[in-house]
């Protein structure tokens, strides 16, 4: 009986896990509001086989909700636009070779002016598809008729059955991202400790660079998150979660840039000394605890930006917070003995400076008081877009909110 219970809830788990795949959400959102896009085109449509309905449902649906109404608008306004188009042209001078051409390039003309971004073409495919036809009024009528079904079919099933909030999988691609800057940090500690050769080092710089391509991955998850965000209604204060998860991921890009710089440093510095070791052993040492510190800070800064999805912000604040006072402690003892290398042997002191002022970059980056004011610069700023993108409703929002301290006001004076 336990066996067949654990069984049971492995199934359910896997089950849950397929659920918040993207590819098989949006295969089977898909696919549900295709067919019933159809179903209610054959009720409404005068085509006998109404497949405008099911391609545009299949078109407007996407991962996120956000996405799906704003697709909709564009791809009903191509359709609506080339539609129109089309009439004008059969009215004129109907179909020939000449007019074909001049349909078209009227059509893109269209598509770029009524701004429909990734649909241009569609407002040609659909002026086409319409002018082929003999009955073009009735036929045109019937376009839009089935576009507009499939858009509001696409819409509606991603209001019944709500997208998943991809901020899960942004939290885990930032927490990843993180984890291979720290065991980067890690082997490039260990090797600046012995004598390292320059292809080991030119090695580690080509590592750091490839950290770009993680940073583009992460990006495009993280973008996906915030348009799940958006027009959510199962989120609150979205904007403070898409801000706090883009600010911990610009430093950490910043933290990557400086990565390899400092791995540009080290691999001219073990060009200048070779065969040599890069340091002296003390101070080599000292730089390969400062890395795994600075390694561990960074992973904790990962877990302090995705709290929402680990729920351990306390934990990871005050990890944080620690392992930053003893980095710092680290890396001051660092720059004594660099000093005291430096007095000793000006040799590369540019390069050890360097190695000093590259460290305590990503160290200030991911000092707590430097986040909070980007943080709070970035709420402002996106605060402020809003206002002057929507003037209308904020002047709104700002009387309701006059209104509703004059009902409070009253009541406050009495009591």
């Amino acid at each position: 009986m336990r066996d067949v219970r654990e069984a049971w809830a492995a199934g359910r788990a896997r089950i849950a896990k397929w659920r918040q795949e993207p590819v098989i959400v949006q295969t089977v959102r898909s696919a549900a509001a295709a067919t019933i896009a159809y179903v209610v085109a054959l009720r409404f449509s005068p085509e006998a086989a109404p497949l405008t309905a099911p391609l545009t449902a299949l078109l407007v649906v996407q991962v996120t909700l956000y996405a799906t109404l704003t697709t909709g608008i564009r791809r009903v306004n191509s359709v609506v636009a080339g539609v129109l188009v089309a009439i004008v042209f059969s009215a004129l001078v109907g179909l020939t070779w000449w007019s074909l051409g001049l349909l078209i390039l009227a059509s893109l003309a269209v598509g770029h002016l009524v701004r429909v971004s990734e649909f241009v073409p569609e407002v040609a495919i659909s002026a086409m598809l319409v002018l082929g036809v003999t009955r073009v009024g009735d036929t045109a009528w019937a376009r839009i008729l089935e576009t507009l079904i499939g858009a509001l079919v696409g819409f509606g099933c991603n209001l019944l059955f709500a997208p998943p909030v991809w901020v899960g999988a942004a939290g885990e691609s930032i927490e990843d991202l993180a984890r291979r800057m720290r065991q980067l940090l890690l082997r490039v500690g260990e090797e600046a400790a012995g004598r390292t050769p320059v292809a080991v080092a030119a090695a580690r710089l080509h590592e750091a660079r490839e950290l770009d391509h993680d940073i583009v991955e992460v990006d495009a998850a993280l973008k996906q998150a915030e348009d799940s965000l958006r027009l959510n209604p199962r989120v609150r204060e979205g904007l403070l979660h898409r801000v706090v998860l883009r600010t911990g991921l610009d430093t950490l890009e910043i933290c990557t840039v400086v990565l390899r710089v400092l791995a540009r440093t080290l691999t001219d510095l073990a060009k200048e000394r070779a065969p040599e070791p890069l340091f002296e052993a003390e101070i080599g040492a000292t730089l390969e605890q400062l890395l795994a510190e600075v390694g561990d800070a960074v992973v904790s800064f990962a877990v302090l930006v995705t709290t929402d999805v680990s729920r351990s912000a306390e934990s990871a604040e005050s990890r944080l917070a620690s392992e930053l006072v003893a980095a710092t402690a680290t890396r001051d003892k660092l720059g004594q003995l660099l000093l005291e290398e430096v007095q000793r042997d000006a040799r590369q002191w540019q390069l050890h400076g360097a190695v000093l002022t590259e460290v305590t970059r990503i160290l200030d980056e991911l000092d707590m008081e430097h986040r909070s004011r980007r943080l709070l610069e970035e709420l402002d700023r996106c605060t402020q877009e809003q206002r002057e993108r929507m003037p209308r409703l904020d002047r709104l929002r700002r009387r309701l909110r006059s209104a509703r301290r004059n009902r409070t006001a009253p009541s406050r004076r009495t009591t």
